[in-house]
């Protein structure tokens, strides 16, 4: 193993320069207040990342207590992510991929997580999607929780059409949508019957 270039420098410093106990002490806290900082930093990332984890694990449960419980510091995060919740459930998302959560900075934690779903079917995609949670942690608590997507851009098209030409599809099943609206199942059984007729309405 490797000293800390601080340790190396007080090793030689003691051999070559006559120290006061004082000067030597005053270099040991250095070299303890350095290596200290490190090991409170990789833990407090490894802390961070192990909450994102089981942020991730009660998502895809789709049990709605273990989500509340893992976001009970975070309110206001609730009606949107409660929602999600539901939505991938009734769009049958399976995970199949989870890729390492990444601390982006002191409280941004990102995870990516792949998943088939509904939708994609229903526009006769090959495609797998990527949703990412945005999570800040601090103190071990998880405070707020965003989420974004690399959905292409012909899903969105066809959301559009819908609004355009099948919007009883939606309007209703999708009142309050993202904000804790009451009927997130119906809402995504109703985009993905949508979706399918877009995809019929583009091959007519």
């Amino acid at each position: 193993m490797h000293l800390p270039i601080i340790t190396t420098i007080m090793i030689k410093l003691k051999k070559t320069v006559k120290c006061t106990p004082i000067v030597f002490l005053i270099l040991l806290f250095l070299v303890g207040c350095k290596n200290g900082t490190k090991a409170e930093t990789t833990i407090s990332k490894n802390s961070s990342i192990t909450i994102a984890n089981a942020f991730i694990d009660a998502f895809y449960s789709f049990d709605s207590d273990s989500l509340q419980a893992s976001l009970s510091q975070a309110k206001k995060s609730w009606p949107s992510i409660l929602y999600y919740q539901k939505w991938a459930e009734c769009g049958n998302y399976e995970v199949l991929q989870r890729f390492p959560c990444i601390q982006k900075n002191d409280s941004l934690v990102l995870c990516p997580v792949m998943v088939k779903d509904d939708l994609m079917q229903a526009l006769e995609l090959a495609l797998n999607v990527t949703d990412t949670f945005h999570l800040i942690v601090e103190e071990r608590k998880i405070l707020s929780v965003e989420t974004s997507s690399n959905d292409p851009d012909i899903y969105y098209e066809g959301k559009e059409w819908i609004r355009q030409n099948r919007p009883e599809l939606i309007a209703k099943p999708c009142e309050g949508a993202w904000e804790g609206g009451p009927t997130p199942c119906e809402c995504i059984k109703g985009t993905v019957q949508g979706l399918a007729a877009f995809k019929a309405d583009q091959k007519s």
